[in-house]
């Protein structure tokens, strides 16, 4: 078990190294000397881990999904410890328990900070800050993959018409992740500077917008979006990480592979469709709509940033957004629109089925031959049951930090859908870095949980408490 969850670690740690070494470049370049020992002793010790390559055969026996399961969650506690270095190091005093945060926040895509004041950071730490969530998007995708046999066929078909995954295939699937992945980063990168925005902004919000994250380069939004067209422009790019990563491409092609590959994001057009036109007709008609749209692109790909002039009283229909989220297949966290729209058609036909027993009902999917099973709809079932305990122990926990039961229960949703405080969620005020560490930890875990398909934990848990 442990040789092949070091075996998938290795390769991140490749990619830590290469972040190191970017920033040391950085440092030298615009002369922050200060730093270039921080990253340099960081890239020592990431590099350590590939010793492995020496002295570890890779695996040829199968892996059970448990060991995937293990692998991936051992990933998310150990990987973080490497990208917490920089900050630990910095000049900044920072403890190990904010650095951990700070590195756990960034590699889950949620975007809580200890940092008050972003302009007090150098250059170099911001980009590290933006790096760190561009790795745990990338290692989210991957993850999915090898966790695929966790996910029930419709979801599966939304990737690949296989069942199962042998190495060559998740390889095959990984390589195009990754190319994908930095091949978007690029052209959001590209986008932004056409449209004014600084080049160093806009190098660490490609990052952020293609990963889900949370982590901005300044304070505040007002700061960089400067006009209507720029708010829209960057409202857009947030729904790229709304879709499935391979939308664009499945749509491209799609004759030759089949509507079944983009079938989830039709209907996510569809609700982000109906979304907007219902702010568009209940919203007061004074309120500025480039900001709701921002808002609404925001909620939907979990990102979760948003303007200060938004108004209070929508944070209830933001946080449904939020839980909501986005495709199956992309950096987005929440429950899945995908999931909940079968799950309340599967309620509806067993509501009918009961009331009229001689009609029948099938549980199929627009654009699908397939008939769901039942057990599909009882994982989702239990994937919402997870949710709700995991929810109700947080709030509890958060409750004990002096904030109020409301700020603890949006605060709790936030933690487990990986999206940052803002204005539109009541909780921008909330100070990270006072916070105790004992309730730093607990979001870390729940982070973590978070990040990680609420069925890998049922499975978790079934392997060590329900062995027979």
């Amino acid at each position: 078990m442990l040789n092949f969850s070091i075996y998938y670690l290795r390769f991140f740690n490749i990619l830590i190294c290469f972040l190191c070494f970017l920033n040391i470049l950085y440092s030298y370049y615009f002369d922050l000397y200060l730093n270039v020992d921080i990253y340099l002793y960081t890239f020592l010790i990431s590099i350590l881990p590939l010793l492995s390559f020496f002295f570890l055969k890779k695996n040829t026996t199968k892996i059970s999904i448990f060991t995937k399961i293990f692998s991936v969650i051992l990933g998310y506690f150990i990987l973080p410890l490497f990208i917490a270095l920089p900050y630990y190091l910095s000049i900044y005093n920072i403890t190990f328990a904010n650095a951990y945060f700070e590195s756990v926040s960034g590699f889950t895509s949620t975007g809580f900070t200890v940092f008050e004041n972003i302009k007090h950071l150098d250059e170099s730490l911001i980009l590290w800050r933006s790096s760190s969530q561009w790795l745990g998007g990338l290692y989210f995708l991957f993850s999915i993959i090898l966790l695929i046999d966790v996910f029930d066929d419709n979801l599966k078909n939304t990737l690949t018409n296989f069942l199962a995954f042998n190495t060559a295939e998740i390889f095959k699937q990984s390589l195009k992740i990754f190319i994908f992945y930095s091949f978007l980063t690029v052209i959001i990168f590209i986008i932004l500077n056409l449209f004014g925005f600084r080049s160093f902004v806009s190098l660490n919000l490609s990052m952020t917008l293609i990963s889900s994250g949370g982590f901005l380069p300044v304070n505040n939004l007002e700061s960089i979006l400067n006009s209507q067209t720029q708010i829209i422009i960057f409202s857009v790019l947030m729904l790229l990480s709304f879709f499935s990563l391979f939308f664009l491409y499945n749509l491209a092609v799609y004759r030759r592979k089949g509507i079944k590959f983009i079938q989830e994001d039709i209907y996510l057009i569809g609700y982000l469709v109906i979304v907007i036109f219902a702010f568009f007709l209940l919203i007061d008609k004074e309120i500025n709509f480039a900001i709701i749209f921002l808002s609404i692109a925001s909620c939907v790909s979990n990102i979760g940033v948003s303007l200060k002039n938004i108004p209070g009283h929508l944070s209830f229909i933001f946080i449904i957004l939020i839980i909501v989220g986005g495709s199956f297949f992309s950096t987005s966290s929440g429950l899945r629109f995908l999931k909940i729209i079968s799950l309340f058609k599967f309620s509806i036909n067993e509501i009918i089925s009961n009331a009229k027993p001689k009609n029948v009902f099938i549980n199929k999917l627009l654009f699908s031959d397939k008939i769901m099973d039942k057990t599909d709809f009882y994982k989702y079932f239990m994937s919402i049951i997870i949710f709700v305990i995991s929810l109700i122990f947080l709030s509890s926990v958060i409750s004990m930090s002096n904030l109020s039961f409301e700020q603890s229960f949006n605060l709790s949703i936030l933690t487990l859908m990986n999206t940052v405080n803002s204005h539109m969620t009541d909780t921008n005020s909330i100070d990270f870095e006072k916070i105790g560490n004992l309730t730093k930890y607990f979001l870390i875990l729940f982070m973590i949980i978070g990040r990680v398909e609420l069925l890998s934990i049922l499975i978790i848990f079934k392997k060590f408490f329900f062995k027979n």
